[in-house]
């Protein structure tokens, strides 16, 4: 078994490695093994091996065989291959961290160029679950109905040799009911309003290309069960790794540094057999949506409100845009009195709390979460964080003022030029350049950015009220800049 490489001078030890067996292993195969899954998910089930570990209890572990069909995840496969899936957490809150081994991975399985073995992998029956994050782009799936694109899905959909995520499953569940296998459950764990209704359309559209037969029996049989997840999980860098290093004495080519919070609200719907998560503090409910709304439109929207004005600011981690006053007022009037009206109080939950323990998370200097990162796949994000929110205010005449900003900030950055004139980095988007097209057309006309069908889709553009805050909105960014209109809305 391959150890993770003590460093020449070795700091505060860690716990040493537990074993695993992977003969007796029910499996989970998941698409996506990033920093998320790896701080998230894999800890859970790590959990549980201790747990089980410590109490001697009968019956199977479960553990993770990773996939996934980007170069990212060809990346994370060849680094954690060769720690034999082994690798460090690290949890950091201002000067305190802890670390701890993870060893719930027990394997890569690499689709690209050839599927073959994933798909039988998929299609063992020892596969009980296939969980997923693959951001929220990720998902053939475009205002609620299923969206094959260009047309480049449908072909991979029917081939012997799937490339996409969705072909992969589709095919895998093919060969399960073709050989009178039950399918398996499908997971996801990504950022989505309903994402196991998201994840469920998506297959179901997937299916239905390969056939109407196969598309009824993963529609009577399968499940798809929604999900709160929630951890601040930066992305993994050169400094992380020379921090464990001389803090841990650890050499590991590919840790994890996040947050000590966590939290997972899930559906208890599952097609066969699935892990005691609730043994680990996962709270199992019939109900996920009061738990799932309340974090995407708090903490998602705060995150997609704040992260384009910090880039226009110049601001470069959050930590540092929380510290300003004005990007923190502005988050905390958008919680209050826009976000917050506009949700179901899940049980357990102190809403108010909740949004102060939202800031001092935000404001951890020790994770250092970019503002790059959370400028990521607006596209993607701005339908789920933020609009979903505004037609609710929209459609009851509640305020919008702060939700329109988020909106404007997002398109004055899509502009490309910082408050000080400086170019800025574009974040990655997979419709970057529609986005780019629309902000700029929005110059001589602001509100022809809100007829982007693909984010805002058809209606938005109609409301007068929301072109006319837009437009007030964007004269006072492009004359004042990003945080000077902050301080005159959120002093209103």
């Amino acid at each position: 078994m391959a150890e993770l490489r003590r460093s020449p001078n070795p700091g505060v030890g860690i716990a040493p490695l537990h074993s695993r067996n992977s003969s007796q292993d029910r499996t989970i195969v998941h698409f996506g093994v990033g920093a998320f899954h790896r701080s998230h998910l894999a800890v859970y089930l790590d959990d549980l091996r201790l747990l089980r570990a410590q109490q001697t209890k009968p019956g199977l572990d479960w553990s993770v065989i990773g996939t996934g069909i980007t170069a990212h995840d060809r990346k994370v496969a060849e680094l954690l291959g060769a720690q034999d899936g082994y690798y460090v957490l690290v949890e950091k809150i201002g000067n305190e961290a802890t670390a701890r081994v993870i060893g719930s991975i027990r394997g890569f399985s690499s689709p690209v160029p050839d599927s073959s073995a994933t798909l039988a992998l998929l299609a063992d029956p020892s596969t009980s679950i296939v969980s997923l994050t693959i951001t929220e782009g990720g998902y053939p799936v475009t205002h609620g109905v299923f969206d094959a694109g260009d047309g480049s899905l449908l072909t991979d959909l029917t081939s012997t040799n799937p490339q996409t995520t969705f072909g992969i499953i589709a095919q895998a569940l093919e060969q399960r009911r073709v050989a009178g296998i039950a399918p398996f459950t499908v997971m996801s764990c990504d950022n989505l309003p309903g994402n196991g209704n998201v994840v469920r359309t998506a297959v179901l559209g997937a299916a239905s290309v390969v056939s109407d037969v196969l598309a009824n029996w993963v529609e009577s049989n399968g499940a798809f069960p929604n999900a709160m997840v929630d951890r601040i999980t930066p992305a993994t860098t050169d400094a992380d790794r020379v921090f464990i290093a001389e803090r841990f004495g650890i050499i590991d080519s590919w840790p994890v540094v996040c947050e000590p919070f966590r939290q997972w609200a899930l559906e208890d719907k599952f097609v066969t057999d699935r892990p005691r998560f609730e043994d680990v503090g996962v709270l199992m409910t019939s109900d996920v949506i009061p738990y799932e709304h309340m974090k995407l439109r708090l903490l998602n929207g705060s995150h997609s409100a704040l992260a384009y004005h910090a880039a226009l600011a110049g601001i470069d981690y959050v930590h540092d845009a929380v510290a300003d006053p004005r990007i923190e007022r502005f988050i905390r009037q958008l919680m209050a009195h826009e976000a917050a009206p506009t949700l179901e109080t899940p049980a357990g939950i102190d809403l108010v709390a909740y949004q102060n323990e939202l800031v001092q998370r935000f404001s951890n200097p020790a994770i250092a979460d970019t503002i790059a990162r959370l400028c990521l796949d607006g596209s993607a994000k701005f339908p789920t964080f933020i609009l979903q929110t505004l037609e609710h205010q929209l459609k009851f005449g509640g305020p919008i003022e702060m939700l329109t900003l988020a909106i404007a900030g997002w398109c004055q950055y899509l502009r490309g030029v910082r408050d000080d004139g400086q170019a800025l980095t574009l974040s990655s988007d997979p419709y970057l350049s529609e986005a780019v097209a629309a902000a700029l057309a929005s110059s001589g006309d602001t509100a022809s950015f809100l007829g982007f069908q693909r984010v805002f889709g058809p209606h938005l553009v109609n409301s007068d009220r929301l072109r006319e805050c837009f437009d007030n909105a964007m004269l006072s960014l492009s004359s004042k800049g990003s945080l000077a209109t902050l301080e005159a809305w959120c002093t209103k």
